[in-house]
């Protein structure tokens, strides 16, 4: 994985004095919450319902073990003992003092971490396959296209304020495990009569107006994409609205103008600036891109598996996926056990993962846009006993995709924006199936995602089933919406019907799976393809009668 050098490094630790010294003015009393506020922004902290919460970037999804050590130190220390993955691949902290910020930031900067552009109107944490640099079915690894973007976007003087966030995805499959057709710019690696390159998708994102994205370019040369992007976000920068916040992401931009003429204006800017060497010279591409080489894997490892243990089958049935080389595989690690709070992770969890990860998987983990944790290298031999170890720990939920790994926001439960509470419903459906492992496994892929507002944060606008919490009149509601995907088929999910409160709409989604099972085509007809084929009218009357 990618190592600092001297200017990274030297760039966190200026930006942790800086921020040290806005934090001593802001409790001087020297500056007012005002002038403070657009400062902590920029370092992603945030003030929400109860105490500040802090954003950390972790780029690509990818982190090392001495890191995520790192992050359960701060848990323990300025935290509550936990922190939260996102669904963009950041952790987050709910319960920081504003005093002890800048020596958390400076124990990020001390592991090659920080807190810069999690917030902001700029260009946001990178985010790309969970699976890169192991995957089976990838053209190539991703991540240092996805690291160049990184340095190239941070601190970019153009782009520090921009209209609104921007957020990038990067992968290299045909199967799009980074929702990259909900991004303002998604990245697919792709190759072309033997040339690596990048078809280019613009103009996606959720929130109260959720847009699929519309690919712009077919192929871009690698050694052209970082221009390309800036030709983007230069025509954005230039042309997105300030007046009106719900008005200003760039796929508004890209629906007002249409997406043909943006493509033009775009490719305008592009062939203007193809010979202002914008994108990163060979040698800096090669020095980034040695430092993703594969690790030292065991040639001789062997590529069978014991399944004798059942319960050990279940999970690498349903938590284990295809590595590119023989022997080994690709572990995801649930944090959606019985009980749990999706996303959320113990110090003491955190230890035993990176230890994990340093004896089973080369030191590496990553982190994952439904909020789980994958070990990306571990040979096929130690599968058991990495299943024994996480099983020890609450960890080996063998639960990926399943109804139960449910993506929730931290809703009212922690955020000024929300209308409602997110984790207890999450919870309270998970309640309904966790303990019948057959139930879950017989319907299958489910993908249920939950909001607390509609600036949804937890992909509702994405999930086979979504739920979004709204506010009536005072009271909690939840509105649920069926058919979305933020797979390769994206597609976005449309409302059912009237909305239900806390324990209506639990029993509201058990009745809509149950119906699903009654009508499907057979027992591999997944809950999407069942919608998609009879639309919402069985599901209406299962719910509403």
């Amino acid at each position: 994985m990618y190592k600092y050098d001297q200017y990274d490094q030297a760039l966190v630790d200026a930006r942790v004095d800086e921020f040290r010294d806005q934090v001593a003015r802001r409790l001087a009393g020297e500056i007012t919450e005002d002038q403070f506020k657009p400062l902590r922004l920029m370092n992603g902290l945030y003030l929400q319902l109860h105490a500040y919460m802090l954003r950390v970037a972790i780029p690509y999804g990818t982190l090392s073990s001495p890191q995520l050590r790192m992050l359960a130190h701060i848990s323990r220390k300025y935290d509550r003992d936990y922190a939260h993955f996102t669904t963009r691949q950041n952790i987050q902290y709910n319960w920081i003092k504003l005093e002890q910020a800048p020596d958390l930031m400076a124990d990020l900067a001390s592991v090659e971490m920080h807190a810069i552009q999690t917030s902001g109107n700029c260009i946001r944490n990178i985010s790309s396959d969970q699976f890169a640099g192991a995957a089976a079915d990838e053209v190539a690894d991703p991540r240092p296209y996805a690291e160049l973007l990184r340095q190239w976007s941070s601190f970019h003087p153009e782009f520090s304020f921009l209209p609104r966030k921007f957020k990038i995805a990067v992968t290299a499959s045909d199967t799009d495990r980074a929702a990259i057709q909900l991004h303002d710019i998604g990245l697919q690696l792709v190759r072309k009569d033997g040339q690596l390159g990048f078809r280019v998708l613009v103009g996606g994102g959720m929130g109260r107006t959720p847009m699929i994205g519309h690919w712009v370019r077919e192929f871009i040369p690698v050694s052209q994409y970082l221009t390309y992007c800036e030709a983007i976000l230069r025509v954005y920068n230039r042309y997105g609205r300030r007046d009106n916040i719900y008005k200003a992401r760039i796929k508004i931009l890209v629906h007002e103008l249409g997406a043909e003429e943006f493509t033009r204006q775009v490719e305008a800017e592009f062939a203007a600036m193809s010979d202002l060497g914008l994108d990163a010279p060979q040698a800096e591409v090669d020095r980034i891109a040695a430092q993703f080489a594969d690790p030292e894997y065991d040639a001789g490892a062997p590529d069978t598996l014991d399944r004798s243990d059942p319960d050990f089958a279940v999970w690498v049935d349903q938590n284990v996926h295809a590595h590119k080389h023989a022997g080994y595989a690709i572990a995801t690690i649930s944090l959606k056990p019985p009980r749990g709070i999706p996303g959320d992770a113990s110090s003491a969890q955190m230890d035993l993962i990176a230890d994990l990860a340093e004896r089973y998987s080369f030191g590496e983990l990553r982190v994952t846009h439904s909020q789980n944790l994958v070990l990306a290298h571990v040979r096929k031999a130690d599968l058991y006993a990495l299943w024994q170890a996480l099983a020890e720990a609450d960890l080996a939920t063998p639960n990926l995709d399943l109804v139960t790994d449910i993506i929730a926001c931290p809703g009212l439960d922690y955020c000024t924006l929300a209308n409602a509470r997110s984790i207890p419903v999450a919870q309270k459906i998970a309640a309904r199936f966790e303990s019948d492992l057959a139930r879950q496994r017989d319907i299958g892929e489910l993908k249920i995602k939950v909001s607390g507002c509609i600036n949804a944060c937890g992909h509702h606008h994405a999930g086979h089933i979504g739920i979004l919490g709204v506010d009536r009149k005072g009271e909690e509601s939840y509105q649920l919406s069926l058919g979305g995907s933020g797979a390769e088929d994206a597609s976005l999910a449309k409302i059912l019907g009237p909305g239900f409160n806390k324990a209506g709409v639990v029993d509201a989604v058990e009745k809509i799976i149950e119906r699903y099972r009654s009508v499907r085509s057979g027992p591999d007809e997944r809950f999407l393809d069942t919608y998609r084929r009879l639309g919402d009218a069985p599901f209406k009357e299962a719910v509403y009668g």
